[in-house]
């Protein structure tokens, strides 16, 4: 490999990481009560976990009648996250952003979404640990 190749490789790699243009919706730092865990303990009761949602809505015309039906209403994603951690236990936070991935590409708006699911208090040395899932629509 030449070193023009390798140049080119680089700037390849740097305009695949630049963010796609577009509209996003995010909800960030959304606090739910889970019923999550492997640990017995963890089983026993619910805990706090963060979580943050975003949708990468590609190309979605921006509003022209400046109405809530224009986008997609980031109540409505918060609503669902709290009800899918209710839902029942789950041993991975990756099985609960999993699910609410899922939830959100049933909207044909979605493009992609990144989802985020940190507990807190899982570990006494650090702010978090958790899963980051980003999946496409097909």
């Amino acid at each position: 490999m030449n070193a023009s190749t390798a140049t080119l490789g680089r700037r390849d790699a740097a305009a695949d990481a630049a963010p796609a243009p577009g509209a996003a919706v995010f909800v960030h730092g959304l606090e739910v009560m889970a019923s999550i865990g492997v640990h017995p303990h963890e089983k026993e009761t619910r805990q706090r976990v963060l979580v943050d949602v975003e949708l990468n809505l590609g190309d979605l015309p921006p509003p022209v009648d400046d109405r809530l039906a224009e986008t997609i209403d980031y109540q409505e994603i918060a609503k669902r996250v709290e009800t899918l951690a209710r839902e029942g236990h789950v041993q991975l936070v990756e099985t609960l952003a999993e699910r609410i991935a899922a939830w959100c590409l049933n909207d044909a708006r979605v493009v992609a979404v990144t989802v985020r699911v940190a507990k807190p208090e899982a570990l006494t040395n650090a702010a978090a640990a958790g899963c980051v899932v980003t999946r496409r629509r097909p």
